[in-house]
């Protein structure tokens, strides 16, 4: 059977797990929709399969009401891929598009804009407008259904040039205007006040989210992040001004109630969702502050794809099943991230944690207003390059190496953002003093997401190794974990210590 084929065995079987990687579009009715859409399978002769739901739209299908294809689960293919293609779909979705536009995008990567037009064109049936245009297209349908903004000012805040454009391009992928869509809301959220946005995060179940939400309990920098009560909630440095998020871990069904989540049918193949409210300075940030919150969360990964190579393992095969859907976690902030992995060097979570809110108090720009706990911004990395160094809290030879990096990332000279080529990143990272492999090795799984980052060095991954029963070098058996060896490098973790209770954050290795 040819790739097609495959595809509409999965339509038919329902797999949730190839949600948002490839759409459905139907040339009966002029809808596309997801692969678990539960309206009738159609006839194979009547389907035709698009890799992005811009691809189905530039095609002409308009967005099912039903399966709210738009809305899926984003493909893990973007966390894997390095290559441009890759790269691209990362800053795309990080809105570089909106903010640059794609000659900005393009000189980002390194590439004329013909050339990675027609590189997106022929993987994805879309160029970058399209691919942005479609995210803008959920933006303001978000905004649409879950406030009571103005249209004009959602039109501008989604990013569209006009109202027109706004109006034109609601019709054409949701098949109803703005007006309609907010009369026919089954989404809003009465108890959610004014000034915040309330926004459903998708992910493939399952998802330990008992695990998830421990691991960023544990290192919640005061001042900046905090747990309690089972909501997590940070501040957020976004291209036009601040934001908090305020992300519970009920998935939909409550606080506490988490754990290794199966979604609603109960057989690990479902899709959940958790729940994120967003308090933004400049509403120009939302699509920005969603991917970024799902970044952070690991959401668009394939728990199944990394289940299936790992649980082969007969060394990671009984942590995988005692902890099915661990992800490993990214993060909102690039810099921030490459400051925690600075300070964490040699020392416990708990020091690392205390080091990094002082830098806060010291450096970090206050809230206007302060909400709850959180009370700063995380310092730029100007302010921390330009810091007399004896003030910073720290030994004198990391607070060299901080400032360093720190210089770098302000320059350019190392670039952690989303389109960053990962290999050339850490290469430049271990270039500067005091900057090793197990640092290096921190920030690329983290601040860039790759998922296949193996901290063979760690303190903590060497005693879950001593305490599986493995002695000597692991580089042979790590071989096979490929290409998931940051979900193996957080199994090992997971393996030392039960998981937390949400809001009880229990010491665990770095």
């Amino acid at each position: 059977m040819n790739d097609e084929d495959y595809r509409y065995l999965a339509v038919r079987s329902g797999d949730a797990r190839f949600d948002g990687m490839f759409y459905v579009g139907v040339t009966s009715t002029g809808i596309y929709c997801r692969p678990t859409c539960p309206a009738t399978t159609p006839k194979r002769e009547n389907i035709r399969f698009f890799r992005s739901a811009a691809a189905a739209q530039g095609a002409g299908f308009r967005a099912c009401k039903r399966c709210r294809p738009d809305a899926a689960p984003g493909s893990p293919e973007w966390n894997a891929r390095a290559d441009a293609v890759g790269r691209a779909m990362r800053l795309i979705a990080d809105g570089a598009v909106d903010r640059a536009g794609v000659s900005g995008l393009a000189a980002s990567l390194g590439y004329s804009e013909r050339h990675l037009n027609r590189l997106l064109i022929t993987e994805l049936g879309a160029g970058p407008l399209a691919l942005a245009r479609a995210q803008r297209a959920q933006t303001a349908r978000i905004l649409v259904e879950t406030t009571t903004l103005p249209m004009g000012d959602i039109a501008f805040a989604a990013g569209f040039s006009s109202i027109r454009q706004f109006n034109e391009t609601m019709r054409a992928v949701f098949a109803r205007s703005p007006t309609g869509m907010r009369e026919r809301s089954e989404h809003r959220d009465n108890a959610v006040p004014a000034g915040v946005t309330a926004v459903r995060l998708p992910f493939r179940a399952p998802c330990d989210l008992d695990r998830l939400f421990g691991f960023l309990a544990e290192r919640a920098v005061p001042g900046v992040e905090e747990l309690s009560h089972g909501v997590y909630r940070r501040v957020l440095r976004l291209p036009h001004g601040r934001g908090i998020a305020e992300i519970s871990t009920g998935a939909g069904n409550g606080p506490g109630k988490g754990g290794a989540y199966n979604a609603a049918n109960g057989n690990g193949t479902g899709n959940g969702h958790i729940q994120c409210r967003l308090h933004l300075d400049d509403l120009r940030d939302l699509g920005t502050a969603v991917q970024r919150c799902r970044r952070l969360l690991d959401l668009d990964t394939d728990p199944h794809a990394v289940a299936e190579v790992l649980a082969q393992s007969d060394l990671l095969g009984p942590a995988v099943a005692a902890a099915p859907g661990l992800r490993a976690p990214g993060h909102v902030d690039p810099a921030e991230l490459a400051v925690r992995a600075i300070v964490g060097q040699q020392v416990s979570v708990a020091a690392a944690r205390t080091v990094a809110g002082r830098i806060v108090e010291q450096y970090g720009k206050p809230l206007t207003a302060p909400n709850g706990g959180l009370t700063h911004v995380f310092p730029e990395p100007e302010d921390l390059a330009a810091a007399n160094p004896e003030d910073l809290p720290m030994p004198a030879a990391r607070a060299r190496a901080l400032q360093g990096l720190m210089a770098a990332l302000a320059s350019g000279e190392v670039d952690l953002g989303p389109g960053a080529d990962r290999a050339d990143a850490e290469a430049r990272l271990r270039s500067l003093p005091g900057v090793g492999p197990w640092t290096a090795g921190y920030i690329r799984m983290r601040a860039l997401g790759d998922p296949d980052v193996l901290l063979e060095s760690d303190h903590g991954v060497q005693r879950a190794l001593r305490y599986a029963g493995h002695a000597g070098p692991i580089g042979d058996v790590a071989r096979t974990w490929r290409p998931w060896r940051s979900y193996a490098t957080h199994h090992l973790w997971a393996m030392l210590a039960p998981a937390p209770e949400p809001g009880s954050p229990k010491q665990r290795p770095r």
